[in-house]
């Protein structure tokens, strides 16, 4: 059995790394998690962060956004089609990054205090 250096939950998720070697990568495509670590055969199809990742997008980017149209509407007054052009876009790739890197987040944190049930 190989001793692997702990890594650091966060460097990890922002890299959508494997929490293990640090080296492999985590997701396959936007957000489904690899079966295993192409680096080292770390098992990750056990890995359910469940549905953590959507509530703390959903709370907290909502949260964001919403603070940053009415302070665009408040402050500048635009018309109507500047909004539907500027937030959509916006929400939705803060969305998806913020769900891989929170998801990422949650694995990583998974195996840092279970590592025992990866193992």
């Amino acid at each position: 059995m190989t001793a692997w250096p702990p890594q650091s939950p966060f460097a990890v998720a922002v890299r959508g790394a494997c929490p293990r070697c640090g080296r492999g990568k985590l997701f396959h495509g936007l957000l489904t998690v690899v079966k295993s670590c192409d680096a080292c055969g770390f098992e990750l199809a056990g890995s359910d962060p469940g549905d953590g990742p959507a509530v703390f997008v959903i709370l907290g980017l909502g949260a964001v956004v919403m603070a940053l149209v009415l302070f665009v509407e408040i402050r500048y007054e635009p018309p109507v089609w500047v909004h539907v052009v500027l937030w959509p876009p916006l929400t939705f790739f803060g969305a998806v990054w913020m769900l891989r890197v929170i998801k990422a987040w949650l694995i990583a944190q998974q195996y840092a205090h279970r590592r025992s049930t990866f193992e």
